[in-house]
Parts: C-alpha cells; structure tokens; sequence
C-alpha cells in the first residue's frame, strides 16, 4: 500500500470510522438539542460542554501520551465514546432525554477527544519517515475531513430526521468499528523515557519548549484565535440556518448539505497543500488559510444565501486544512519525539482552549447584539490573526527545521 507503509493505513482507515462518527455526533447533538431548546445561550453551551475539556485536560493528555503506548490510548478513548453515545440513544429511546443529558455527554466526548487526538498526532512519526510527514497528514486530513466534515453532517441530519435515538446510536457503531481497525495496528507505540520524573514536572518540561519556541508558540496564538471565531460561529449556526423562524430556513437535511462544501474544500485542501507549499511557500499558504478562514466565519453576515455561503465554506474548508497540514507536519519535525505528546497538549492548551471560550462569547454576543453581528465581529478576529505572519516566514521554518536537536534557536529556546 505505498511507501507509507500497512501500519498506516491501517491507522488511516481507523481514524476515518472515528471521525465520521464525529461528524455525526457534530451536528446530530445540535440538531437533537433544538428539540429542547431554542435558547442561544444553552446551545452554544453545548459546545462549550464539547470543548472545554482542552482547558481541564489537555496538558495530563499530552503527559501520558509521552508515558503510556500511543495506540493503546487511542484504543481507550474511542471505547468511551462509543459507551457514552450508546448510554445517550438508550436515556433517548426511553424518554428520558434532556439538554442536561446532552451536556454531561458532550463534555466526556471531549474528555475522550484530548486523549485520543494528542495520542494520534504524537503517534503519526512513529510510523512514518519524516520527509513523508506532509503526505500522510494530507491524506490523513483528507480522509478525516471526508468524513467528519461531509459524509458525517449530511448523514446526522437524515439519521435525525429517521429518530433522535438511531442519530446516536450510529456513531457509537462507528467507535466500535474504528477500535477493531486499530487493533490491526501492531507494534510497540510507548516512547522511550529517561529517569522517573513526576507528571507534574514532565507537563512543566513539555510547557517550556513551547514557550521557548517562538515560531510554534506563534503557531499556537494564531490557532487559537481562529478557533475562538470559528468556534463563536459554528455554535450559533443551527440557530441562523435551521428551522422555518432562522434566517435562512433550511431543513435538518439541507443543513447537512450547506456544511458538506465546507468538507468538500477540505478534501481539495488536504490534496494540493504539499503541492501549493512547493509552488507558493509555506508562508504564503498560510496567510491565504487565514484569509479563507475570515470569510468563512463572516459570509453569513452579509447574505442568507446558501449557494454564497457554501462557496464561502468550501473555500474557507480549503484553507483551514492547509493551515493544519502544514502546522502540524512542521511541529512533528521540530520536536523531540519523547516532547511530542507534552508539545502538542500545550500547544492544543493554547490553540483549542478557546473553543469554549468562542462558544460561550458567540452565545452572550448573540442575545446582546443578534446572529450576524456575532459573524461579523468573529471575521474581524480571524483577520488580525494575520499579525503573527510577521514572524511565521519561509526562513523561520526552513531554520527550525534544520536547527539540531538541543541547538539554541535564534529566541534563545532549544530544540
């Protein structure tokens, strides 16, 4: 299967069940908790309850991904998914359903997301060559985002439709099957570790050499805050698309469909980035994603039109996937691989924890000021963003990677 070897594509096809179950849980949760609320507040609360588990947990996450065996923490993670959404469908199926129950689930998916997310790019070198790192994230992504982004959101809103209990109990199915494949993966995925130090000086370890990296901890900024507007914005976007009293009045079905073109720019995305990355620099890549990303999270404040709005999101789909390939590759280059879970539960801290912090901020802003400004004001963060490509240059990057492991690089940090 190439040169990128069986083991990956084994973890290939694992992580697509998983994260088509994702997809599904993304919107089918949503789409089930407007049966008990119309509340801007206690929607974007649900995302919150999703995501703020990268605050509460993501630095222990990258600790023991640096201290059990990768694969097997993934192998974890995904059983208490597929156990939570089965436990949810059933408390649905009797009735006994509430936005609490939405919650108190949501926040251990996330719980299980910081572990399996942290293992599964820490595990990702330890598989393939370095100079092959940008090729198997692309298809990676590529297969991830086909998933979770277009057959997952078009899929819940017709599982949905079928019965709030069958919309989840198919992606705790799904988990089922995604540990069966990893299961196939064989071999030994624990890193090597000197001494026996405590967790808490291990997460203290990890936290430096992000802070001491000026280019990853720009990296980091700038993620975080897009994901703060993305995530202010995707948390409101039911209550602007779904439902004859939204402003664009589309059904569970077509909402699906409106966010398959933003999958459908993610695949392109996550296809050509190794080549745009040749032809247009890493740095230029990045300063288009940034610019695709804005217009993203603000199109919907100047139109209700779906055709203009799923343009938008196929772009913006595009240059997001990009970002990632290229971020990503870059960090699992520069870093130690016994740093690697601990870096990049650090940089998550940073990138990911304004996730429920964007959700809570969407919600508050939409009761104040109403849907489309809170779509504006989030294109406008996405935009200044653009301040940290004073320092993310094709130079900088070209120099981090070349730098030795321990060198001092040129902020006075080491590798």
């Amino acid at each position: 299967m190439s040169n990128l070897g069986a083991a990956y594509w084994r973890l290939w096809t694992s992580s697509g069940l998983s994260n088509l179950a994702d997809g599904l849980v993304k919107v089918g949760l949503p789409l089930v908790a407007v049966q008990f609320t119309r509340s801007p507040t206690l929607i974007a609360g649900l995302a919150f309850a999703a995501t703020v588990p990268w605050l509460l947990f993501a630095l222990p996450a990258g600790a023991l991904a640096d201290r059990l065996d990768r694969r097997g923490a993934m192998l974890g993670a995904n059983l208490l998914r597929g156990s939570l959404l089965g436990a949810l469908a059933l408390v649905v199926l009797l009735d006994l359903g509430s936005i609490w129950a939405l919650y108190l689930v949501a926040f251990g998916l996330g719980v299980a997301e910081t572990i399996h997310d942290t293992a599964a790019q820490s595990i990702m070198p330890q598989l393939v060559p370095g100079d092959q790192l940008s090729r198997a994230n692309g298809r990676l992504y590529a297969v991830e985002l086909t998933a979770n982004e277009f057959a997952g959101p078009t899929l819940a809103g017709f599982l949905v439709a079928t019965g709030a209990a069958v919309a989840l109990a198919a992606p705790s199915a799904l988990w089922v099957l995604a540990v069966a494949a990893l299961l196939l993966v064989r071999g030994r995925f624990r890193v090597e570790r000197e001494g026996n130090t405590t967790l808490r000086a291990e997460i203290a370890e990890g936290l430096r050499f992000l802070w001491r990296n000026r280019l990853l901890r720009t990296f980091a900024a700038m993620t975080g805050a897009v994901n703060f507007a993305t995530s202010a914005t995707t948390a409101l976007l039911v209550l602007y698309a779904v439902g004859p009293a939204s402003p664009m009045g589309l059904s569970e079905q077509a909402y699906g469909v409106l966010l398959a073109t933003m999958a459908a720019g993610s695949l392109l995305g996550s296809l050509v980035t190794a080549w745009l990355e040749r032809v247009l620099g890493r740095a230029r890549c990045l300063m288009l994603s940034t610019v695709s990303a804005a217009l993203l999270v603000g199109i919907p404040a100047v139109t209700v039109n779906p055709y203009l709005i799923g343009a938008a999101f196929f772009l913006g789909g595009a240059g997001i996937i990009g970002w990632n390939v290229v971020v990503v590759s870059l960090r699992q280059r520069i870093t130690p691989p016994h740093l690697l879970g601990r870096m990049n539960s650090g940089f998550r801290l940073v990138a990911w924890g304004t996730r429920p912090l964007g959700a809570v901020a969407g919600g508050l802003l939409a009761e104040l000021l109403g849907l489309r400004a809170v779509f504006a004001l989030m294109a406008l963060v996405v935009l200044g963003a653009l301040a940290g490509m004073r320092i993310v240059t094709d130079t900088a990057m070209h120099d981090a990677e070349r730098a030795p492991e321990g060198a001092l690089l040129p902020d006075g940090g080491r590798r």
